[in-house]
């Protein structure tokens, strides 16, 4: 496996721990703010359907489907720029040389 120095490390562990951060305030925003705002979004319909009960019924649901996607994109590209992609790994775990 690549070796990786400590400064990059820690900037990548930094971005990783913040997407996952804003992840997770997304998916709490979503379980419980729709709840204690469910009045207010009563007043609202949504393909036929008040705001809130949709949103409790299978909004929240398509919201984290949605987020589980990005994480993976996002993630996928935060291991590009700090070089620890996966195909490169197996490139070097797999005894292969690489030539540059």
């Amino acid at each position: 496996m690549k070796k990786v120095e400590k400064q990059v490390a820690d900037a990548y562990f930094r971005t990783r721990t913040l997407l996952v951060v804003i992840f997770l305030s997304i998916g709490i925003l979503v379980s419980f703010g729709v709840i204690l705002f469910a009045e207010f979004f009563s007043q609202f319909t949504f393909l036929g359907v008040e705001f809130h009960y949709y949103m409790g019924s299978q909004g929240a649901i398509v919201i984290f489907i949605i987020c589980l996607f990005l994480n993976a994109i996002l993630s996928d590209k935060i291991d590009k720029k700090y070089g620890i992609d996966e195909e490169a790994n197996a490139t070097f775990s797999s005894g292969k040389t690489i030539d540059h």
